[in-house]
């Protein structure tokens, strides 16, 4: 099975609001499994013109897998708190076998 990967820039808008966004997205990435790589650490630019925000990169057993924890319940309600806190831009993409 191949793994996968969320990859998120989040540009954060109203902090306060978004601490409630990111204790309901810590109990949805626990309840599916996801693994934290990254989450909002420094980030420093090494060649090109991109310029991320606050980064986030987990990691699930496949793109499936992945899914199912974006389409959940529970990241939904983490999703709905985030309403006027940020900006997300999210993606998922295949890791290598």
């Amino acid at each position: 099975m191949m793994s996968a990967y969320i990859i998120a820039n989040v540009e954060v808008t109203n902090p306060t609001q978004y601490e409630e966004y990111k204790k309901w997205s810590s109990e949805a990435m626990k309840a599916h499994g996801a693994e934290v790589c990254v989450r909002g650490g420094k980030v420093e630019v090494l060649e090109g013109d991109w310029h991320p925000q606050r980064l986030v990169l987990l990691k699930f057993p496949s793109v499936e897998a992945a899914k199912k924890f974006n389409d959940s319940p529970e990241y939904g309600k983490a999703r709905a708190s985030r309403q006027g806190a940020a900006i997300m831009r999210m993606i998922v993409v295949e890791g290598v076998a």
